[in-house]
Parts: structure tokens; sequence; C-alpha cells
């Protein structure tokens, strides 16, 4: 499906035609995206808000014209609720500590689960250090989805925030975001969706969501690397105490005090990545051209056409098995018991021509609580199709019998 949009799956890795799998850790880009970046830096590059000269005044709009289509493209009400970040780990980064140095007491409690990436763990951690704060994990039940009757009850007088995963990097499983949602609103707590493993292969509607919050990262989409976004609600973005200091995030200056300039800018310090914000703009005009919809249901199809592959080779043991899941396949394989290590497949998959991703994927207490130090992972896009499966699977029998 339109692979001949992407340049680089052109490629040839040791005399073999590249099959691109590791789409969850970053996607390749479009030809339109390429051609945005060199359209931008060569037609209107100049540095963007209060310059008077033309090029400054174009770039401006441009960059402002990508916050509206963002705002858009995930269903915010306004384009003064999509805060531009350099992804999805500076976005929660931002929002742990903005909400943290406004709202967070000694004793209250911010609520995460057990599937979350490194970058929905950390920040947390290190803000409730700072604010003597606890952090609670909801639990997996043993067919490893959160067990949504403990998260219930983690829920307290204390509770300020829960941040979740609405796409499990490792397991490609979702959560249940409107139960979720809904319980902490009854309560009046604000919630926080990482979607940096889902805006690639669902659509996300903030508004019938609900959330109050929602991070993810450009480049996870077919787009530059370097940007992501954080959504929030006006209501909450107004409260919320800036990130950092520096230029364009100002009202007034002077050296006794400052005062902070308007959403989204407060949160917007020093010169941004306009080119990338332009870029991720047009990305999103491409996919939308190719169809979401199709996207979305050519990648729900060949995950369970390469699940089932997987499940027919011996030794091969999938998490998470027979859920539906977005784009991420995560599997391990064992020879008479044994463990054969995940790096070992991957490296000789990759002299196949076939790049999958090995390791925790910087979620190491999931792949802890599956009894593993890693696993193997395949993760879809839209250029992906079954001949990539069949390359994969028949790579993956020659790496098993080989490390037998």
């Amino acid at each position: 499906m339109r692979k001949e949009d992407f340049p680089i799956l052109s490629k040839k890795i040791y005399g073999r035609q590249l099959v691109y799998l590791d789409n969850a850790a970053t996607t390749q880009k479009p030809q339109a995206m390429l051609d945005a970046i060199n359209f931008a830096y060569s037609d209107f590059n100049s540095n963007i808000h209060r310059g008077v000269h033309h090029l400054s005044q174009v770039a401006t709009a441009n960059h402002e014209q990508a916050r509206r289509k963002v705002a858009d493209f995930i269903g915010a009400k306004s384009a003064e609720e999509i805060i531009f970040t350099k992804g999805t780990t500076d976005s929660l980064n931002m929002l742990a500590f903005c909400f943290g140095e406004t709202f967070i007491s000694e004793g209250d409690e911010i609520i995460i689960s057990s599937v979350e990436h490194h970058s929905n763990i950390v920040p947390w951690q290190m803000m409730c250090k700072r604010k003597k704060a606890v952090l609670k994990v909801i639990p997996l039940k043993n067919d490893l989805t959160l067990d949504l009757d403990k998260y219930v009850g983690l829920l307290s007088e204390r509770t300020k925030l829960v941040s979740i995963a609405d796409v499990s990097n490792v397991l490609g499983t979702e959560s249940d975001l409107s139960f979720i949602i809904g319980q902490a609103h009854q309560r009046n707590i604000a919630v926080c969706v990482d979607a940096a493993q889902s805006v690639a292969h669902k659509k996300i509607d903030v508004g019938a969501l609900d959330c109050d919050f929602l991070a993810f990262s450009a480049h996870k989409i077919y787009s530059p690397n370097g940007i992501g976004i954080l959504y929030g609600k006006k209501y909450w973005l107004q409260q919320l105490t800036p990130y950092q200091g520096g230029g364009e995030m100002i009202e007034h200056v002077s050296f006794e005090n400052t005062t902070y300039n308007i959403l989204p800018y407060k949160f917007e310090a020093g010169t941004p990545n306009y080119i990338g914000s332009y870029a991720f703009a047009k990305t999103l005009e491409y996919l939308e051209s190719v169809g979401l919809e199709q996207i979305f249901e050519h990648e729900n199809s060949l995950s369970q056409y390469a699940e089932k592959k997987l499940e027919n080779i011996e030794g091969v043991k999938i998490y998470a098995a027979g859920q539906e899941k977005k784009g991420v396949i995560s599997f391990n394989v064992y020879n008479k018991g044994q463990l054969i290590h995940p790096y070992d497949i991957g490296m000789l998959l990759d002299k196949q021509g076939v790049a999958v991703r090995t390791g925790h994927h910087c979620a190491e207490p999931l792949t802890r609580l599956l009894g593993v130090s890693g696993t193997v992972r395949i993760s879809l896009a839209l250029y992906n199709d079954r001949n990539d499966i069949d390359i994969f699977i028949q790579g993956l029998k020659r790496a098993i019998a080989m490390l037998e």
C-alpha cells in the first residue's frame, strides 16, 4: 500500500530488499514530507513571530496553520490547546513538571499503569520525589489486560492525575480509556493519554475521549523527528506554571519580574521547530489523501495475518496472543523450553534485510512482569504488506533453524 511513496523502502540491506518492521520505534517518511522540508528551507526560512519582514510573516503563518491542522486532526476545540514540543517524552516531562509545580503537594498521588513506556514512568517518579508525592501503578491481570477493578481501588481523595498509554508499545493492546477517564472524572481527577503508539493506527478524538491532556510524537506518524504535541484542555493549561523560560513565552520582562504570554506560547520558550511543523502538517494532508480509515483497516488486517503466521511456528510465544492489537506484535522463541535470545533473532533477521526491534522497548517493568529481559517486536505501517510478512516469517524460520 503506497510503498512507492517512501524512498527509503527501495533500499537494499546486505543485498536484500529492505523489509522495515520497526515502525513503533519510528516510521519512514513519504516523499511529500521530504519535499515539504526542502521547500520550507528553500522558500520561507526565517525565525517566526514578531518579524515584520515577508519571510518571517510567511513562516509564522505556516507554523500557525500547522497548529490548526493538528488541532483539527485530533479534534481539539482550539489551536490554543496545541503545544509544540520535541516529542512525546518532552511533552510528558513538561506536563509532569508543570502539573507538579502547580497542583501537587506532599502525599498527593499519581496513577500510571504496568504497561507504560519509560517516558510515562520516569518523569512522574522525578516529580513525585521532588514533591514528596506517591506514584501508584495499575496491575495486570493474567491475560495481560489492565486490572480495572484494582484501578478503581487505587483512586482516592489524594489522586490528582492518571497518566495512561492508549496502546502498549510492547503488547500492542489498547487500554479501556473510556472507563479509565470516566472513573477519574467522576472524582474530578485529570487524565493524560500517551498516544505515541496509537496516533498512527486509530482515530484520535480528544473531544470524544474527554481526556485532559494527550501527548504524541510526529515521527511515529510518518513526520519529522524532533517535534511532538502536548494537547491540553484550556482550563488546565491556563493554570499551569510554565516549564521553561526564555524568548516567546513572555509578555513583559524586567529584572524584577516577568509576566507570561497567552496560550499556547507560554509553554513554547525559544525558537520553535517551524520547519518541522510545516512538514508535519503536509504529512497529515498526505495521510488524509491516502485515507485514514483505509490505512487503519489495512494495518488491522495485516496484524491478524502476521499473528496467524507466527502462531504456526513451533516454539514461538506471542504476548497477549489472540487479543486485538494496534500495529505491534511482540514474541519470543523457545527451543526445547530454553529461550533463544531476542538479540540473536534480530541480528539474523537483519542479515536477511528484515528490520525488527529487540530488547525491553523502554518498558522494562513490563518485560520484567512477562518474565523476560526482552522480546522480538514487529510493528506495522501503512506501507507494509503481506509479502513483507511472508519474507519476515521465512527469515524467522531460517534464524530459528540456525540458532537451534
